[in-house]
């Protein structure tokens, strides 16, 4: 191959970083679900377990058909699956707008809308594992930032759209962004020729990583069982405390609204920043430390949470931006850990099944939350919950086999 095709190679490579990062930035919206509750709730005048209906059924529906869809990636064009991907999030979005009451907007935002993501999400992933088959993990974790920076870029533009023109027409005018976006950014996207292979063999992987678990084999596995539970309980906790910010912030912390809504790029940069830090922890040390770093992490946010005076702003940033941090840190955690325990053979099946976890998570964490408020009107149980979730996870972890 030539100096200048080479070259040339190298900087489409480098493009379609950045072409991936953009689209993650435009899948990554459902983190700025936060800004939206408190609307939603006095537009169907509903409470708390009821508004966090369709940022759960969105996560839960973009787990579901993540790894649905996983299998055929290979099979279709990368801009025909992220355009269908676009077409239903647009539909989802627009839609919701003049949804009549809160399941009708459920339906759409959370079903269709995520189904979208759900789809869309793993090309750019399965693209950039192919490019750059030397530095794999670097690469797609180049890419995840963009879901995890989204709210960094998404969440104020939503919140000055509200402003301006409601939050109802702001669905419609993000949904056809996204329609018209997600296509053009998926148009130049290609995966390489045959020749490349999109998975490298850790050096320190084990012998039965020469050919690695099948997905049957990983299931029946205790390794996979303590990692399901502990992927799990990290996902509940994050979604949980994301979909919660601005109501916690607001009330619980009686915190401005416009002090919550300016500290949303802060706790997106946190998230961003959590995917490679606990990839590099997780490379570096053992999966169980890493786990067990985190939960570390989450109990002292919580207990920052329960024994600080409202209206400071510094407890609330804090403990926040360490909740957001740590669930950039769970997804950076569950896919090290499902190539370093059950080898890079099946990666592919093998996370799929491992990312349910996160869309059951995404279930019980909103459920539980709505739920205690709605009951109970106290956040410090929520506080109290997370806390005992942690402690569980921390004993989960002593299984882990390395």
């Amino acid at each position: 191959m030539s100096k200048n095709n080479s070259m040339s190679l190298s900087s489409q490579r480098k493009f379609y970083v950045l072409l991936g990062f953009l689209i993650m930035i435009c899948l990554g919206t459902v983190y700025s679900w936060s800004v939206f509750r408190l609307h939603i709730q006095d537009i169907y005048k509903i409470g708390s377990t009821e508004s966090g209906l369709p940022y759960m059924t969105s996560l839960a529906f973009y787990a579901l058909f993540m790894f649905v869809t996983g299998k055929f990636l290979d099979r279709y064009s990368p801009r025909l699956v992220i355009s269908v991907g676009g077409a239903l999030i647009a539909l989802g979005w627009i839609s919701a707008a003049f949804a009549p009451n809160i399941f009708v907007f459920t339906f759409f935002y959370g079903v269709v809308s995520g189904t979208g993501v759900g789809i869309a999400y793993g090309v750019p992933l399965a693209i950039i594992a192919k490019w750059f088959p030397e530095n794999k993990g670097l690469a797609v974790g180049l890419v995840l930032v963009g879901f995890g920076l989204s709210p960094l870029v998404t969440a104020p533009i939503a919140r000055q759209l509200i402003v301006v023109m409601g939050a109802m027409k702001t669905f419609m005018v993000l949904g056809i962004s996204f329609g018209i976006l997600l296509p053009i950014l998926s148009f130049p996207l290609n995966y390489p020729n045959k020749d490349k292979t999109s998975v490298d063999v850790p050096e320190n992987h084990s012998a039965k990583n020469d050919s690695g678990f099948d997905t049957n084999e990983m299931i029946h596995s205790n390794s996979f069982k303590t990692l399901y539970i502990n992927f799990f309980i990290g996902a509940t906790i994050g979604l949980m405390m994301i979909g919660m910010t601005s109501s916690v912030g607001i009330g619980f912390s009686e915190l401005p609204s416009e002090t919550v809504y300016s500290l949303l790029p802060l706790f997106a940069i946190f998230n961003g920043v959590g995917r490679p830090l606990f990839g590099w922890l997780t490379d570096r040390t053992s999966v169980a430390k890493a786990m067990n770093f985190s939960y570390a992490l989450i109990i002292m946010a919580a207990l920052l949470m329960l024994f600080t005076s409202n209206g400071s702003a510094l407890p609330f940033a804090v403990s926040f931006s360490i909740f957001w941090l740590n669930l950039g840190g769970w997804l950076a955690i569950a896919p090290g850990a499902t190539i370093s325990l059950f080898g890079p053979k099946h990666y592919s099946q093998n996370y799929g099944v491992v990312f349910t976890a996160y869309g059951i998570g995404a279930i019980t964490g909103v459920l539980a939350s709505g739920a205690l408020l709605d009951i109970l009107n106290d956040y410090r149980m929520i506080f109290g919950l997370i806390i005992a979730l942690c402690i569980s996870g921390i004993l989960f972890s002593r299984k882990m086999k390395q």
